[in-house]
């Protein structure tokens, strides 16, 4: 199983650009004002534009009220939501209904700040609408701190699939995902240029060949595995 990519907090047409060539599975876009890579609808729209069919439009928000979730979800064209604050599970849901007239709705993933072993197994009981986890490091704020949780903490059984974010780097990203099995990876500062709102195009490629190669090696030591289990004798 490919693990997707994620690059977030992008502001710049030639970093979503880069970010879809070098084949990049979503964009996230952060409209939480007290970010650095925040950004304004308008620039969000015209990024969205740039995007093929086949690479996903995220929208961050923190503790926004449904109404202006759904506007701008609505006016950008956001395919996902991603909660990242202190929102209820039935705020996450209001906000992800794409019109109140009906029962359509956008789905959302929800961020889980890792402080401890409990704090997945307690999100997945709260927010059973969500369609995955993203995890990500306790900080003073929501997130975006650059630093790296245990993961340790993540359980192998898991009720839904998860994100692994917090710190990732070309470096490290491989030991996550060997370690975690993620559905998906999430990097903003790992991929950062000069300043918050820039990123790195070498960073965005090495980030992506770790990740390929990394499934490489999960897939090679699952093919070794099952040949190992089919050299067993059968019992008489």
């Amino acid at each position: 199983m490919r693990t997707r990519v994620k690059f977030c907090g992008l502001v710049r047409p030639e970093d979503v650009d880069a970010a879809v060539a070098i084949g990049a599975d979503a964009i996230g876009f952060v409209f939480f004002s007290r970010s650095p890579r925040c950004i304004d609808v308008e620039t969000a729209r015209m990024l969205r534009r740039r995007l093929p069919s086949y690479v996903c439009a995220v929208g961050l928000f923190v503790n926004e009220s449904a109404e202006n979730v759904r506007r701008v979800s609505a006016q950008v064209g956001i395919d996902l939501l991603q909660f990242h604050g202190d929102e209820t599970p039935a705020q996450c849901a209001a906000a992800s209904v794409i019109d109140p007239a009906s029962t359509a709705s956008r789905p959302f993933w929800r961020a889980v700040r890792m402080g401890g072993p409990g704090d997945l197994l307690e999100s997945e009981a709260l927010f059973g609408e969500a369609e995955a986890f993203l995890l990500d490091t306790l900080s003073d704020g929501y997130g975006g701190s650059g630093k790296r949780f245990d993961w340790s903490w993540v359980p192998e059984l898991r009720a839904r699939p998860v994100v692994l974010s917090g710190g990732l780097t070309a470096q490290t990203v491989g030991q996550g995902i060997a370690r975690v099995h993620p559905m998906a990876v999430d990097v903003s500062s790992g991929i950062q240029g000069a300043n918050p709102r820039q990123k790195d195009a070498e960073k965005m490629e090495l980030f992506m060949a770790e990740v390929i190669a990394a499934d490489a090696r999960a897939g090679s030591l699952r093919s070794a595995m099952n040949h190992r289990a089919n050299l067993r004798p059968n019992p008489q």
